[in-house]
C-alpha cells in the first residue's frame, strides 16, 4: 500500500477499480453519471479481426472484457491494397472524393494535384490531415459516453471494416494498439446524424494524436500523457486518413452490439420469468403444446413455445387438476407469441448488424483488384472515369474508387426501431400477466386460501402501480422517431439516419424492460410458493425451481422486516437478473430457427 501511495497512478487505478466495484451496474435503474470502466476478465484473450467474420460475442469481449486484437494478414493486405491503389488513383490524375477533391459542398474543389507522394504533396496532406486530427477534438456534444465498454465496441468495430478503407499503415496500427493498451478517448455522445458518426470517431480520431484526454486503464488523463504511459507515439497521419477513421457508422453499430447483447439475456430472462408464471398461475398449458404451434408455425414462435415447454417439463402443470380452469388470460396464452416475435425481430437485427460490422460504410468505395471487366458498367465511359490502371504506388494493381452511399445505415435502422417496437408488443403482456395474478377467477384461490396464519406474516408484498408506471414509461419508446431531411452543407446532405437517438432509445427500451420484468418474477415467484404451500409434493421443472432457489437467497420467502433489504424489492430482482443469467438455470433446449447466410462483402454478383 505504501508503494502504492508514492506511485500516484497506480494508487489512483486501484481507487478507480475499487469505486467501480461499489458502483452499482452499468444497467442500474439509478441514473448513472460516474465513468463505468472495464473488467478485463478476457485479457488474456486475442481476437483476430478479418473484416468478414466479427461475432456479436468478440465485441463483446473485446469491448466488455478486454480481449486483445489483431489483424489477419488477409485483412492487412486488404488495408494495404486499398491504401495503395489511392495514392496511384491521385498519381493518375482520377478524381477521388475527399482526398484530391474536397468533401460535401467542396467535392469539386481541388486540394491537390498529382502524384501524393511528392515533396510538396506530402507536407500538404500531413500538414492538412495532422490538422484535421487535432480538429477533432472539438467535434460533437456532450454529455461524454460513460460507458469505456461503448467507446471500445466502436474502436473495434472500425478497426474490422476500416480494412477496406484507404487507411495508411500507421492509422491501421494505431486503433488496434489503443484497443489493445486499453487507452480509450473521452467521446461526446452528441453530434451524429446517425448516417456516418464523423464527430465521434474525430473524438477517437483527436487521442490518437495526442490531442484532448483519455482514459488509460480506467484513469483520466491529458491524451499525450495516456500514449505515452502506454508506450505509443502519436499518430502522423496522411493521405485520407482522416476520412478512412471517421466515415463510418460504428457509434450506432456498437450501440446495437450491445443491445443485442443485453436483449438477448433479458428475453431469455423473459422465457424463464414467463416459465414460472405459468406454474405460479396454475395454468393451462395447452397453447404452448407443439401440436397447437403446429397449426401455425412460424418458427420463432414455435421455438419459444418449445423452449418454454421444455422449461417445464416434469411440472406439476401436466397432472391432472380439478381446479385448473380451462384458459388462462389472454396475456398469459399469448406471452409466447409475443416473446418469439421478440426473438425473430432480434434475430434479423443481429443479422443485419453482423453484415454492418463487417462490411465498408465508407464514401468513396475503394475497390482494388477490379478491372473494366470485372462488372459490364465499368467498362463505360463513365466508370471509367475512376479507373486506376494501376502503377508503382499501388504495386501495379488496378481499381476503381467510387462515390456512394454506403454510409446510409439501412436497414439497420429499421430494425433497431422493429425490435424497440417488439419490446413494447412484449411488454404490455407482461404488464398485463402481472396484473391478473390477483384476480381469483383465473388463480382460483387467493393466498389467504393456501397460507396458515402464522404463515402470512413476513412474507415480501408489492403493489401494481409500479407495473403499470414502468409499462407506460416503456410504451412510450415504441413510437418510432420521426423520419427526417434537414437539408443542410449547402443542401447537399439532405437525410438523417438518427440512429444515434433510435440505439439510444433501444438499449433504454431493455433497460425499462428489464425493470418490468423484475416485477414479473417477483409475482411469479410469489406464486409459486403459494403453490407450493398448497401441495408441498409438487414439482415445477428444473429450470424455474432453481431459479426460484437462487431468487430466495437474495430474497427470502420468510424474513423480518427489520432484516429484509432498505430498498425496492424490484431492484433487488433486477440486480439479481443482471448478475445471474437465466442461462445460468436453463441452458440448451430446442435449436433456435437458423438465419440465411450472409454474403462476403466485397464479392461481385456472378
Amino acid at each position: 500500500m505504501l508503494d502504492a501511495i508514492a506511485k500516484p497512478g497506480i494508487f489512483l487505478r486501484a481507487l478507480t477499480m475499487t469505486l467501480a466495484l461499489a458502483a452499482p451496474p452499468a444497467h442500474a435503474f439509478e441514473a448513472v453519471t460516474a465513468y463505468q470502466p472495464i473488467f478485463e476478465t478476457a485479457a488474456a484473450k486475442t481476437i483476430t479481426l478479418t473484416g468478414h467474420d466479427l461475432t456479436v460475442e468478440q465485441v463483446i469481449d473485446i469491448a466488455r472484457n478486454g480481449a486483445k486484437v489483431e489483424l489477419s494478414p488477409e485483412a492487412l493486405q486488404r488495408s494495404a491494397d486499398a491504401y495503395g491503389l489511392l495514392l496511384e488513383g491521385a498519381a493518375e490524375g482520377v478524381t477521388i472524393y475527399w482526398f484530391n477533391r474536397g468533401a460535401g459542398d467542396q467535392r469539386e474543389t481541388v486540394i491537390f494535384s498529382g502524384d501524393p507522394t511528392t515533396p510538396e504533396n506530402s507536407k500538404l496532406l500531413k500538414d492538412q490531415q495532422l490538422a484535421r486530427f487535432k480538429g477533432g477534438v472539438n467535434r460533437g456534444y456532450g454529455p461524454e459516453l460513460q460507458e469505456e465498454a461503448l467507446v471500445r465496441a466502436i474502436m473495434a468495430i472500425r478497426a474490422n471494416t476500416m480494412s477496406y478503407e484507404a487507411a495508411s499503415p500507421q492509422l491501421t496500427h494505431m486503433l488496434v494498439d489503443m484497443l489493445n493498451k486499453r487507452v480509450t478517448p473521452v467521446v461526446q455522445s452528441r453530434g451524429t446524424l446517425g448516417e456516418g458518426d464523423l464527430a465521434t470517431l474525430g473524438n477517437i480520431g483527436a487521442a490518437m494524436v495526442g490531442e484532448g484526454e483519455a482514459y488509460l486503464d480506467g484513469v483520466r488523463m491529458p491524451a499525450t500523457q495516456a500514449l505515452s504511459q502506454a508506450g505509443l507515439k502519436p499518430l502522423e497521419p496522411f493521405a485520407a486518413d482522416q476520412a478512412a477513421l471517421i466515415s463510418t457508422n460504428a457509434y450506432a453499430q456498437a450501440q446495437a452490439v450491445l443491445l443485442l447483447e443485453d436483449a438477448r439475456k433479458l428475453l431469455e430472462w423473459t422465457d424463464l420469468s414467463y416459465a414460472m408464471g405459468l406454474n405460479g398461475m396454475n395454468s393451462s398449458v395447452t397453447p404452448i403444446s407443439a401440436p397447437v404451434q403446429s397449426m401455425r408455425p412460424y418458427p420463432w414462435l414455435t421455438w419459444d413455445a418449445a423452449r418454454v415447454m421444455d422449461m417445464i417439463k416434469g411440472s406439476y402443470l401436466f397432472d391432472e387438476d380439478q381446479a385448473r380452469i380451462i384458459q388462462d388470460p389472454e396475456s398469459m396464452r399469448a406471452s409466447s407469441q409475443r416473446q418469439g416475435s421478440a426473438w425473430q425481430a432480434w434475430a434479423d437485427l443481429r443479422q443485419s448488424v453482423l453484415l454492418s460490422i463487417n462490411s465498408s460504410d465508407h464514401n468513396p468505395a475503394v475497390l482494388p483488384g477490379l478491372t473494366p471487366q470485372s462488372s459490364p458498367e465499368l467498362s463505360t465511359p463513365q466508370f471509367m472515369k475512376y479507373y486506376i490502371k494501376g502503377g508503382p504506388l499501388s504495386g501495379g494493381k488496378s481499381g476503381y474508387i467510387f462515390s456512394n452511399a454506403n454510409w446510409d445505415p439501412y436497414p439497420m435502422a429499421n430494425q433497431v426501431e422493429a425490435f424497440t417496437i417488439s419490446l413494447t408488443n412484449l411488454g404490455v403482456a407482461v404488464a398485463q400477466r402481472i396484473e391478473r395474478f390477483r384476480n381469483p377467477f383465473f388463480t382460483v384461490i387467493k393466498p389467504t386460501d393456501a397460507l396458515k396464519p402464522d404463515e402470512r406474516k413476513d412474507i415480501p408484498t408489492f403493489d401494481g402501480y409500479l407495473p403499470t408506471d414502468l409499462w407506460q414509461e416503456l410504451a412510450d419508446l415504441g413510437t418510432p422517431v420521426t423520419p427526417n431531411g434537414q437539408a443542410i452543407v449547402a443542401t447537399v446532405e439532405d437525410l438523417e439516419g438518427q440512429t444515434r437517438i433510435k440505439t439510444q432509445r433501444a438499449r433504454e427500451a431493455v433497460d425499462i424492460s428489464f425493470h418490468l420484468l423484475a416485477q414479473d418474477l417477483l409475482t411469479a415467484s410469489y406464486w409459486m410458493e403459494i403453490r407450493k404451500a398448497q401441495n408441498p409434493q409438487r414439482k415445477f421443472g428444473e429450470a424455474p425451481t432453481a431459479a426460484l432457489e437462487a431468487l430466495r437467497q437474495v430474497i427470502p420467502w420468510h424474513q423480518a422486516a427489520s432484516e429484509r433489504q432498505k430498498r425496492p424489492l424490484g431492484m433487488v430482482a433486477y440486480d439479481f437478473m443482471q448478475e445471474n443469467p437465466a442461462s445460468k438455470f436453463y441452458s440448451g433446449g430446442p435449436q433456435a430457427p437458423k438465419a440465411a447466410a450472409m454474403p462476403a462483402a466485397g464479392v461481385l454478383p456472378r
